[in-house]
């Protein structure tokens, strides 16, 4: 019995590589003919499309793994963000009670404080002139500021800059910068 088993799937086994033998040889014959069909100048067109296809594929996968590599480059930054650690902090300016922002406008007839209640990180003043001054952030490390101030810049706020506070009170930030305060 169990002889007759192993006969009967050994048997099946054939036949099923028969099978399968006999569809590639059909599907051979068929693209044999299709091949023939082509002209030579078809036959080119079809080769060029393929390369170029190829390429775009290649090029797909480049702009993936770059995509990928600023992905993480934002995770990281995310990452040291939260954990209190700026950008640049090998490099870090930081001054014991001062404050650096963002200045991203100063206006005279634009009044933007009703959003200041919904956004602690976006504040401004009105400066003796009447001249309106709107910041972004709340950093204790200039580099972090001027992190954020490249951002900005890249999106589009061109007027972006750096402005340093000390004890509530906007201070020249060369002072801040060279230690006079």
């Amino acid at each position: 019995m169990k002889k007759s088993a192993h006969v009967f799937g050994l048997l099946m086994f054939l036949t099923f590589c028969a099978g399968y033998a006999q569809s590639d040889k059909e599907t051979e014959k068929e693209w044999a003919k299709k091949l023939k069909s082509l002209t030579p100048m078809e036959y080119k067109k079809l080769v060029e499309e393929k390369d170029a296809l190829s390429a775009q594929v290649s090029q797909t996968a480049s702009l993936k793994s770059e995509v990928d590599a600023k992905n993480k480059e934002i995770e990281q930054l995310k990452k040291s963000l939260q954990s209190g650690g700026g950008a640049g902090s090998a490099k870090s300016k930081t001054v014991p009670g001062v404050v650096f922002k963002v200045q991203v406008g100063s206006f005279r007839n634009k009044d933007l404080s009703k959003y200041f209640d919904n956004n602690p990180n976006f504040s401004g003043e009105v400066d003796k002139d009447g001249i309106k001054k709107y910041t972004l952030g709340n950093f204790a490390d200039y580099w972090e500021a001027n992190t954020f101030k490249k951002a900005l810049r890249d999106m589009g706020v061109k007027d972006a800059w750096i402005v340093a506070y000390k004890n509530g009170e906007r201070v020249p930030i060369k002072d801040v910068l060279e230690g006079v305060l």
